[in-house]
């Protein structure tokens, strides 16, 4: 074994000396003669590596992954992205673009050619990469010491345009050229060479902000590409080169010569007879006078939320949002009436402020949400007087008090506590202790009831009772039923919460009115439903949210008592203004009159309007809810919703019992009460006496009589 050792090495020894008397070099040892073969193999490995890493970084689009076919084929130029209503109406786009694709079938057979021969002449003829052009352009280049000619087919410039136009398409670099030939290799494998010349002719920028022929034709021409002439079609031919050097609207000189450079490819190409070229040449270059806007829906505080909303959503994996489908829950023809209501009603309050304090009260805001009860789904939403994109929305963030607005909350954690609507509170002055302070709350134009009903209290707004309702179920309690039905802005258990000092949203209080029509139960607000991709695919969805809050039996009575505040209260103004079937609302006014506000609701929606300054200051001296507001809620609701409205109102939960009682007493009503109102209640609440205030006299009756009648023969003298 040691021989074979031996002989080994010593055939080794020869094999090296011979190398090094090849070479001529000084001797090697053996040990470096292998250290440098082994240089050599570990460089031989490395550039087969960096090869093959460089067709893994071209085959997959610079390892941000190539396009499927399938991905390919569903590819559109994105027009902004669609927002649709409830109903699939379109009501705005996520993006503003000046684009409007167009088939290829409907653009005429010159401007194809004129693209053609400008742009591509073998377009139909090569696979995505024309060799003879880049030999050709390399020729020139080479020839000229500077890029004087480019080789860039209508193939290469539609994958720029497309696939790459966000991420790479600034770059002058070969590695951005080398994933252009990649994607337009994908893109003849994928499509027919008509989709990729459509594809090219829609995504093309044109200058003056406008993308695809048809956009450049209607901005340039004012008319469809489908109707331009053969010296038009040669102007549109012309301006992908440098769109913002040659349009017509820059200069007139540098479009008409490029134009007549692109009808010299044509008639060179055999496409146009000299005497159409002539023709062609000799026709004046006339433009539009007015730059071409593509038409927008109707933009509005809801389209500006939802545009928000869906930006975070996509943000947060990755996405943007220029070309997906937002299916929201906003009613167009709702949203339409609730901007109309808001700044009609805003223009009259000023009007009024005027007449009544003497001098301009320009500068009064609005804002209104509405709302289905059921679902929470937001039908529409004002966030100002005048839209403005990404303006301040005070429907979303403006913190005002409600006042009486507030007032539901603690009749609410009244009736949770036993109490009925035919319970009896005293509204007479009342002093209250507040931060080491007596506190006098007032009613509006110090005009008080004595010993009346809740119901009674409620519907005419009675600030003294209501405070001393809030006393007796204790300020937590009210800051808790609160608080179960949405409110989430701090709360202070003080006993000025009861009249609404506080800080709300209108979206805010909105939703917190929603368990009182719908049963008891408190709803998340949702703007939008769903989000896909242009190919259908969900990339987003919210369900609806809802959870028991209150009795429904409580939600039920409230509601009752929320009715007489429309029907026969404070906000009777919604009855004179024409509303008809179940309504229940509140209104609300805050301290020097600074904030008015109405918020109703029906089986199917709930509203909020409010009215006032940006920084809070009075209206006028006599500013009311009930004035001011509800005829706002008034006017959305019969132009906006009453058609949607079903059924007949309300359905009293199982197990309740109704009773007809005396409007005045909370008894039950005897023959003679004049205001008898049928009321619900839970079993074992409801009244059992009846009562006797309203029974009939006979001695009563005669004095009645005696002076009716002496006050007729006075007026029978008088007259005779």
């Amino acid at each position: 074994m040691m021989k074979e050792n031996r002989a080994v090495r010593r055939r080794w020894r020869l094999f090296v000396e011979r190398c090094r008397a090849s070479a001529g070099r000084p001797s090697l040892t053996w040990r470096e003669l292998l250290h440098r073969h082994r240089l050599l193999a570990i460089a031989g490995t490395a550039a087969v590596a960096g090869v093959l890493l460089f067709d893994a970084w071209v085959a997959t689009c610079a390892f941000n992954g190539c396009p499927s076919a399938a991905e390919i084929r569903a590819f559109r130029p994105p027009e902004g992205g669609r927002i649709l209503d409830r109903d699939n109406r379109l009501i705005g786009r996520m993006r503003y673009i000046r684009r409007v694709n167009v088939e290829l079938d409907k653009v005429p057979e010159h401007v194809r050619q004129a693209f053609l021969d400008t742009e591509d002449r073998r377009f139909y003829a090569h696979d995505g990469v024309d060799w003879r052009g880049f030999a050709r352009a390399v020729v020139h280049n080479v020839a000229a010491f500077d890029v004087r000619e480019g080789f860039s087919t209508i193939t290469m410039q539609a994958a720029r345009n497309t696939f790459i136009a966000e991420r790479r398409a600034l770059e002058r670099t070969l590695g951005r050229k080398l994933i252009e030939l990649r994607l337009a290799r994908l893109m003849e494998q994928a499509l027919t060479k008509d989709e990729i010349f459509e594809l090219y002719l829609n995504a093309i920028y044109m200058g003056n902000g406008m993308y695809g022929v048809e956009a450049a034709s209607l901005d340039l021409f004012g008319k469809s590409v489908a109707k331009v002439d053969v010296s038009q079609g040669a102007m549109l031919a012309g301006l992908p080169k440098a769109p913002s050097s040659y349009t017509p609207r820059r200069s007139r000189d540098r479009a008409t010569a490029r134009r007549n450079v692109v009808l010299g490819l044509m008639a060179r190409s055999g496409h146009l007879s000299p005497e159409r070229l002539e023709q062609a040449r000799k026709r004046p270059l006339t433009i539009a006078s007015k730059e071409w806007r593509p038409p927008q829906p109707d933009d509005s505080y809801a389209v500006d939320a939802v545009r928000h909303l869906v930006d975070s959503v996509l943000a947060a994996r990755g996405l943007t949002g220029s070309e997906v489908i937002v299916h929201t829950t906003v009613d167009r023809d709702a949203q339409r009436a609730a901007g109309r209501a808001v700044r009609r009603r805003a223009e009259s309050i000023e009007r009024e402020a005027v007449n009544a304090r003497g001098k301009s009260a320009r500068g009064i805001e609005g804002a209104m949400v509405a709302l289905d009860p059921r679902t929470g789904d937001i039908l529409a939403l004002v966030g100002g007087r005048r839209f403005e994109r990404k303006a301040f929305n005070r429907a979303f963030d403006a913190h005002r008090q409600p006042g009486s607005a507030f007032k539901p909350f603690v009749y609410a954690a009244a009736l949770s506590h036993g109490f009925t609507p035919a319970s009896l509170v005293n509204d007479e002055p009342v002093r209250v202790e507040q931060d080491n302070r007596i506190w006098t709350p007032a009613n509006y134009g110090d005009e008080y009831l004595g010993r009346i009903t809740l119901r009674t209290a409620l519907m005419k707004s009675a600030n003294s009772a209501t405070v001393r309702v809030s006393r007796s179920v204790g300020e937590p309690n009210v800051v808790e039923a609160a608080r179960r039905n949405g409110i989430t802005s701090p709360l202070r258990p003080v006993p000025a919460i009861a009249l609404g000092a506080l800080e709300v949203t209108p979206l805010e209080l909105v939703a917190a009115y929603a368990p009182f029509g719908n049963g008891g139960y408190r709803v998340e607000p949702r703007l939008v439903r769903r989000i896909e991709s242009v190919d259908g695919r969900t990339i987003w969805e919210q369900a609806t949210e809802r959870r028991a809050v209150m009795d429904p039996r409580d939600a039920f009575q409230l509601t009752g008592m929320l009715r007489g505040v429309v029907d026969y209260g404070t906000g009777s103004a919604v009855r004179a203004y024409g509303v008809t079937g179940p309504v229940a609302g509140k209104t609300g006014t805050t301290n020097e009159g600074a904030d008015v506000w109405f918020v109703g609701y029906t089986p199917t929606i709930v509203a909020g309007f409010w009215f006032g300054y940006d920084t809070p200051r009075q209206i006028a001296w006599n500013a009311s809810g009930g004035r001011m507001a509800a005829p706002a809620w008034a006017e959305f609701y019969r132009q906006g919703w009453q058609d949607n409205e079903t059924g007949d109102g309300w359905t009293p939960p199982d197990g309740m019992v109704s009773a007809v009682i005396d409007a005045e007493t909370g008894l039950l009503a005897g023959e003679y009460c004049p205001h008898q109102i049928r009321t619900w209640f839970k079993p074992g609440t409801e009244p059992t006496e009846y009562c006797h205030e309203h029974d009939w006299d006979f001695y009563d009756w005669m004095d009645d009589f005696r002076g009716q009648l002496r006050d007729a023969l006075k007026k029978i003298r008088v007259r005779f």
